[in-house]
């Protein structure tokens, strides 16, 4: 749903206030065992822990010591994962599994990874989180050669690189491809002898090393190691390719080394707050983005309540910034399905705060200091607004976390085209009017990187991937600007 032109009549009164229906869109996420015997089992489990990463689809391939076992489906890890049946189905002490949100490519079956794929050496399936900037364009020259695509995701390229290098070992094939590719991106993948895991150049998204048991792990988050106990080894290193056999871990470099420039937004809002990223954590740094704002753009008022849920760290940092009261001022109802039958116009209407609701105890007759994370599209911002109006707020003070996001993301998070984005159509006090906020404020660029522990941004080699607020795009961008751009996914439509 886009945004409304200012003056126009914002959304209709009974639109059910859904927070997570104006938000950008999760990555994906990504995690890998070798040698345990309970191999599927603790993949499911750590793809639990990253569910937070894709709600579409998920999968787990496990190799047997004889062949490669895959179940791959639509919907949440728990629909399939938790069932004792589906584990036995995939037996093996190797193991690597993908939560999907999909970038590019629809959410149909086939682009639900692990992708597999029998190469001249052996099987092997991988697991991407992130997205190539260049994947059209080669699926492009690819196809032209002779090469037959069956899923319409990006990813699908680099099990076509690996197949197609003349190089001799697998580990080298898969370098080759990764000097093919650009953009963003953390690979696990699996063969019938090694986990293989992969990190971009610039380190734009997350892989951590982790150990359980004498087994070596690879995940897109530590979440997903605390969640099974597993002990947090390192950071795989941007440009880093890993090894991991029966011999242990091997560490290759294959590129040049430059400084790390981590995707900004795992600490703004993607990562799960009890993870560490880079050696951060991500609860601390959202609530410092909370205390910078309290400093940045402070007001007089009475209470602070946080959007939930991305909102809470950083709002509860601005209350202790600002010395204000804290308050739940927003509920969640966690029970309700993504299904709920609204048989009538009328019963719609009596739910519209199914999801959502004010806590009037706490706003009536106060001035409130609304925080949450980002401004998308600014459609949901609306009705929270007019939910404090109703529910007797004397002012609304809005106070965003991060700065506007003015560019769309061309690395792995679902953003609108630019034009959809408020802030690259409205200035600040468009966007007031608009929200019909009393005041709105968003932190600062140079805020972000204070919060992180910086003098400044480094306008040369800036310390994150912040193109989406600063237009500064790290990599080429061969798809949007060349004819990859043009090229059509896919000629097969599926039934849903």
């Amino acid at each position: 749903m886009n945004a409304k032109a200012p003056g126009t009549t914002p959304a209709s009164e009974t639109d059910e206030l859904d927070l997570d229906a104006d938000r950008l869109r999760e990555e994906c996420g990504v995690f890998g065992i070798f040698g345990h015997s309970e191999a599927a089992a603790i993949t499911a489990l750590g793809l639990h822990a990253l569910q937070h990463r894709g709600q579409e689809a998920c999968g787990i391939v496990t190799f047997d010591g004889a062949r490669y076992n895959s179940e791959r489906r639509l919907g949440l890890v728990g629909d399939t994962f938790s069932k004792r049946d589906v584990i036995e189905r995939l037996p093996g002490s190797q193991a690597i599994g993908h939560t999907r949100y999909s970038t590019t490519g629809g959410t149909i079956l086939r682009n639900v990874q692990p992708l597999f794929a029998e190469l001249e050496g052996g099987g092997f399936a991988v697991a991407h989180n992130g997205n190539l900037t260049n994947g059209l364009t080669l699926r492009r020259e690819l196809i032209s050669k002779g090469s037959i695509f069956q899923a319409t995701s990006d990813s699908e390229v680099i099990l076509h690189l690996v197949a197609r290098s003349t190089r001799e070992r697998f580990i080298d094939r898969f370098i080759d491809a990764l000097f093919q590719i650009e953009g963003a991106y953390a690979f696990v993948g699996l063969t019938n002898q090694t986990l293989v895991g992969a990190r971009d150049p610039l380190g734009i998204r997350p892989l951590v090393l982790g150990e359980l048991d004498g087994c070596y792990i690879l995940a897109s988050e530590t979440c997903a190691l605390d969640i099974i106990g597993a002990h947090f080894v390192r950071d795989i290193e941007n440009g880093e390719v890993v090894v991991i056999t029966k011999d242990g871990v091997e560490s290759i470099k294959p590129f040049p080394r430059v400084p790390p420039r981590p995707c900004i937004f795992e600490y703004i809002y993607f990562a799960r707050p009890d993870s560490i990223v880079h050696g951060r954590s991500v609860y601390d740094v959202r609530k410092a983005f909370g205390a910078q704002l309290a400093a940045e753009a402070g007001i007089e008022a009475d209470v602070v309540v946080p959007v939930p849920d991305s909102g809470v760290p950083a709002a509860i940092g601005y209350a202790q910034a600002a010395g204000l009261p804290y308050e739940l001022g927003i509920i969640r109802n966690h029970y309700v399905g993504r299904t709920f039958i609204q048989p009538t116009q009328s019963i719609r209407e009596l739910g519209v705060r199914m999801k959502h609701s004010a806590n009037r105890a706490v706003i009536e007759g106060k001035r409130v200091v609304l925080i949450d994370d980002s401004i998308v599209r600014g459609t949901t911002s609306v009705k929270i607004v007019r939910m404090m109006r109703e529910a007797g707020a004397k002012e609304v003070h809005f106070r965003i976390s991060s700065p506007p996001i003015t560019h769309p993301d061309y690395y792995g998070i679902d953003t609108p085209d630019k034009e959809n984005l408020l802030a690259a159509r409205m200035d600040l006090e468009a966007m007031r009017q608009y929200m019909g906020a009393d005041t709105l404020s968003f932190l600062s660029v140079q805020g972000v990187y204070k919060a992180c522990g910086y003098e400044q941004r480094d306008p040369i080699r800036p310390q994150f991937t912040d193109h989406c607020f600063t237009g500064d795009y790290p990599t080429f961008l061969t798809d949007v600007v060349g004819e990859g751009a043009k090229q059509q996914f896919s000629l097969l439509a599926e039934a849903s």
